[in-house]
């Protein structure tokens, strides 16, 4: 199942039937679980763990070190979990030592063409990144979350789950659960209802988050007092505990 032209370390633990095209690469510390498939021309360093059913497209660059100008040789990790689709031309690079030390992409996620996840990342499950999509440093993302193409995100900053960018999205704080943000500069406008939707969300769940929206995001009031009033909600629905949590926990702020 090894291309003749691939390289594999002698260290490297492949199950037996991974599948590794013409002129690939995989390094020293590399492990990769049963059924990946691991395309042409794509290079894997260590310390990279990944788990079964993923498969990476031509050229991509897996576990390359983190682009961190502090960066001196620190032993770093990259785990991806199982089901993961990495299309052509991607680059996860592995964590660093002033952060976690490990970048981190769940399960079944499908990340496109020339997509960027820079060093200490974490990437929950079932998140689509359109191609383009570029995560500096230290970025967190929910489950299910949408970044259209060529969303760019600064360090630090958190995305929340089922969320979703638009095009050429330039997010310098965090989104918030659930809503859809798009536009120069960008704002919300309103929940992602239709994805939502797709994910079973039926209108006794999307009600008091559509309430819940017009009061943090277009009440006008401040910031303590939507969350007062958010507070009042929550024994309501789960999701708005989920969204109270992620709007009391940011460090960046959330984008309003």
């Amino acid at each position: 199942m090894i291309d003749p032209t691939a390289q594999v370390h002698p260290n490297a633990e492949l199950a037996d039937d991974v599948i590794v095209g013409a002129y690939s690469i995989i390094g020293d510390n590399v492990t990769i679980g049963a059924g990946c498939e691991i395309g042409s021309h794509v290079v894997i360093k260590g310390h990279t763990k990944m788990g079964k059913q993923n498969k990476i497209y031509q050229f991509c660059s897996i576990g390359e070190d983190p682009q961190f100008l502090g960066y001196a040789g620190e032993k770093t990790w990259l785990e991806l979990g199982n089901g993961n689709t990495i299309r052509e031309f991607c680059t996860l690079n592995r964590g660093s030592h002033i952060g976690s030390g490990k970048t981190v992409v769940g399960h079944n996620n499908f990340i496109m063409a020339y997509v960027h996840v820079a060093h200490d990342c974490i990437l929950g499950n079932n998140i689509v990144m359109a191609n383009g999509s570029t995560l500096a440093g230290h970025v967190d993302i929910g489950d299910h979350a949408i970044l259209g193409g060529y969303t760019m995100v600064h360090q630090f900053c958190r995305l929340g789950a089922h969320c979703i960018t638009g095009i050429n999205a330039i997010c310098t704080k965090d989104i918030a659960p659930f809503i859809l943000v798009a536009g120069h500069p960008l704002a919300p406008h309103g929940l992602n209802v239709k994805g939502l939707r797709r994910r079973d969300f039926d209108d006794t769940r999307i009600a008091p988050l559509k309430n819940a929206y017009r009061i943090y995001f277009r009440s006008g009031d401040a910031h303590a007092l939507t969350l007062e009033k958010l507070r009042a909600l929550e024994p309501q629905s789960h999701d708005i505990e989920t969204l109270l949590a992620f709007l009391t926990s940011s460090k960046r702020g959330v984008l309003r």
